[in-house]
Formats: structure tokens, C-alpha cells, sequence
């Protein structure tokens, strides 16, 4: 997957801008904003010149934040500048991009480092537009590569002999709905269950449902999975062929150090994760086997710290007869998704399914 980091993400991606008060003030400002006919690199450094000479403070990172602080405290190791030679005109998509941000954080807006993902008020994941609204979590590119993995596993099973044709996914603490309804939108017959604890998440993923025209394949049901017993809920549905979840990770430790803006305005039950990033996945977990189908499939997102802690908690679980199968790298070679099946592997052994060995203690 090719990624040129946050900076151009901002640039390089997002829904058409659709006017308002900033257009006005654009205006008397369209003197200073950077020419046609430069490279990537030259457009993210003059639209820093540019909210620099307006007064924009912490200009650079009012461009490149929003792709940051994807639920891990530490700067990304990963984030490199793009090799000489490899840059690319951008295209008209970007340039109205740049433009939309300026006509949303012009200086006499105080945003206070409000993420652009609210600022435009909607969002690209998967090749989807999806509405975002603070404080429901912002999806990040990671989740992006989890939603692939799993079309990776399961786009190619038969199913002739299924009823519906597709497989049922639950999706824990949907947020925007962006790992279901994009399931939903590359398997056509697949149907889902969201659920999550805020009030603003259910109504964001209905919304997003409904945008999309997919509200007929997915029940959208808030739901506190902390809560003793709430998972009887979902037991008429029938058993399930997948949970897949993006759950809160952060080690508690770690929730001060995230970006301001992350604090600020991101809910932090979508990401604080207990003193070791373990509740909600220990949760998932420890309900899945009630709920999947014989052979069914967990795929989570996760710290990596936390394969190695998987691993030895469900082996210290064999009552669950859960088995983690696989462990997948990020696009930094990060190990950060994890696939978790009921009934185990046949050599009881994780799969490192990117190149390069498992973190040290991990298990296999």
C-alpha cells in the first residue's frame, strides 16, 4: 500500500468542500495561496508558508496532525519523507483539497487543533465518503489495512451453501461504522452487527448507513459489551461468522501522552484500554466463543505490545478454545492486527504474515 504520511493524506484525499462563511474571507486570501505545477513535498511546504503568513499557529502540524497519533503514544518510527524521484504532480483532487482546509482554518477561525477529519465534517475510508462528528472516534489508515486483511481471509470462501450468501460480521464499538460498512460494501451479500456504548457513535453509524444505502444489511445496536450479560442481545442474529473491532488500546500510561487534539476532542473510551491496553480486548475475547460459529474468526486491531500479551492470555484460557492463528504487520512493520480463531490452529502456532520475526516472548 502506498503511503506518503499524514501530511498528504490532508491534501491528497477528503470530500468535496461545500461553501459557507470561510468562502467569503478565501477570497481576499487567494493572493497568497501556492501555485499549480509543484510536487507533493512543494504543496505541503507552501500550504505551511501560507497558514505561516496568516497567522496560523503550529502551521506544519495544522496540516499533517490529523493522520497522527493513531492510538499510539510514541512519534510513528515509520514516517519518512518521500524519496527523490518518487513524487508525483498532484492532482486536482488535492489542490481542492488545500483549498477546502483553507476556507475551514482561515486565523480568524480558532479551531483550537480541532482534526480536519470534523473540520470538513466527513471523511474517506475504503473508497467510502463517511460523515465525522466529534467526539466519535476518527478512523486511521491502520484500520484501513485491517478491513483488507479480513477481505483478504474471507472474500475467497464459498458460501454457496449458506442461506445469505455472506458471512455475518459483528463489529465492537462501531465509532463512524467504517470497518462494517465498508465490509458491507466490498461483499455484497455479507450482513453486520454494529454495536457501541455512545449514544453519538450509534446515531453517527446509522447516519453513515443510511449515506451509504446499506442501512437494510446492518443492525446498529448500542451496546456496553462491559456490561454483564449485554451480549445475550445478539444471540438472535445467530451465530456469527466474524467479530472484527478497532477497540480502545491505549495502556493508560500512555493516554496523556497522546496529540492535544486527540484529547481534546476524540472520546477517550474509544481509546484508553485499561493499564494494559487489555479490557475491551480481554472482553472480546472471553464473549466471542458464546456467539461464533465453529471455525468463526476474530480480527482486532491492536497495540503492538500486545500480540505477545494475547497470546499468553488466551493459553492461560484453554476453556475459551480460542487460538491466536496469525499476527499482521503495518504498512511501518509494526505487528498491529491480530487474527484470533475459534477452535485453534492445527499446530497450535501464530502466523507471522508479513515478512520479519514476531516481537520477542510472542507466542510460537
Amino acid at each position: 500500500m502506498e503511503r506518503w504520511g499524514g501530511m498528504l493524506r490532508v491534501l491528497l484525499s477528503g470530500p468535496g468542500w461545500r461553501g459557507g462563511t470561510g468562502s467569503r474571507a478565501f477570497s481576499s486570501w487567494r493572493r497568497h495561496l501556492p501555485q499549480a505545477g509543484l510536487s507533493a513535498t512543494e504543496l505541503v511546504n507552501e500550504w505551511t508558508a501560507v497558514f505561516e503568513k496568516e497567522g496560523v499557529p503550529e502551521a506544519r502540524e495544522s496540516i499533517s496532525e490529523p493522520e497522527a497519533g493513531t492510538a499510539e503514544a510514541a512519534p510513528d518510527p515509520c514516517a519518512t519523507p518521500v524519496h527523490p524521484g518518487t513524487e508525483r504532480p498532484p492532482t486536482a483532487k488535492a489542490w481542492s483539497s488545500g483549498s477546502r482546509l483553507w476556507h475551514r482554518h482561515p486565523p480568524s477561525y480558532p479551531l483550537g487543533r480541532m482534526p480536519v477529519q470534523y473540520i470538513l465534517g466527513e471523511w474517506d475510508f475504503q473508497g467510502l465518503s463517511l460523515k465525522m462528528a466529534p467526539p466519535v472516534f476518527i478512523p486511521r489508515p491502520e484500520t484501513e489495512e485491517l478491513v483488507e486483511w479480513v477481505l483478504e481471509e474471507v472474500a475467497p470462501r464459498p458460501r454457496a451453501a449458506e442461506p445469505q450468501g455472506g458471512p455475518l460480521i459483528l463489529e465492537v464499538g462501531c465509532g463512524s461504522g467504517a470497518i462494517s460498512l465498508s465490509l458491507l460494501s466490498h461483499l455484497p451479500q455479507s450482513r453486520a452487527i454494529a454495536v457501541d456504548k455512545g449514544a453519538a457513535a450509534v446515531c453517527l453509524t446509522r447516519e453513515n448507513a443510511q449515506r451509504l444505502r446499506l442501512q437494510d444489511r446492518i443492525h446498529i445496536v448500542p451496546l456496553d459489551v462491559t456490561s454483564e450479560g449485554s451480549w445475550a442481545h445478539l444471540l438472535p442474529w445467530g451465530p456469527l461468522d466474524l467479530i472484527v473491532s478497532n477497540p480502545p488500546y491505549v495502556f493508560r500510561q500512555d493516554m496523556e501522552q497522546l496529540a492535544p487534539e486527540i484529547r481534546s476532542y476524540e472520546d477517550p473510551a474509544a481509546l484508553d484500554g485499561g493499564e494494559k491496553g487489555m479490557d475491551i480486548i480481554e472482553r472480546i475475547l472471553a464473549l466471542a466463543p458464546r456467539l461464533l460459529k465453529d471455525s468463526g474468526s476474530i480480527f482486532l486491531e491492536v497495540d503492538p505490545r500486545h500480540p505477545e500479551l494475547v497470546g499468553g492470555w488466551l493459553q492461560s484460557r484453554p476453556d475459551l478454545s480460542l487460538q491466536l492463528v496469525a499476527v499482521r504487520r503495518d504498512f511501518c512493520g509494526r505487528p498491529r492486527f491480530l487474527h484470533v480463531r475459534r477452535s485453534g490452529a492445527p499446530d497450535g502456532r501464530p502466523v507471522d504474515v508479513q515478512p520479519g520475526p514476531l516481537p520477542a516472548g510472542a507466542p510460537g
